[in-house]
């Protein structure tokens, strides 16, 4: 347990780093703070499950790699409406600043991550019978 969750939040520091990279790029493109943050967030949910599914979860699951990325994905959105509140709520209160999607994502990801972590475990990478 201990080996998957630490698995997992590198997975998640990842996924961090690929919704930063995103979101910076959707901003650079004229999207805002928050259509921006979609689009990151569904490709950082993208890296994490193609992470999880190979090194932290490894035993492996019956399920097609469609409909377990299906599974992962509506997983995540439990979490990811945590993490959507906290990103919020950083970038309406905190100043603006340069860090400030950066920031915003790293509050909105660890307000989401335990959620997620226990939705993959016990759903979508739930060991084979």
């Amino acid at each position: 347990m201990k080996r998957e969750l630490l698995r997992f939040a590198v997975a998640g520091l990842i996924g961090l780093l690929v919704d930063a990279g995103v979101l910076y790029g959707m901003l650079a493109l004229g999207a805002g703070y928050f259509a921006g943050r979609a689009v990151s967030f569904v490709a950082a949910v993208w890296a994490t499950w193609q992470i999880n599914r190979r090194f932290t979860f490894v035993r492996g699951t019956n399920k097609s790699p469609w409909v377990e990325w299906w599974h992962y994905l509506f997983a995540m959105l439990g979490g990811g409406i945590i993490n959507y509140a906290g990103y919020t709520a950083a970038v309406l209160l905190l100043p603006r600043h340069a860090l400030l999607p950066l920031i915003a994502v790293g509050i909105g990801s660890l307000a989401g991550m335990t959620v997620n972590f226990v939705s993959a475990k016990l759903w979508v990478f739930k060991p084979r019978s």
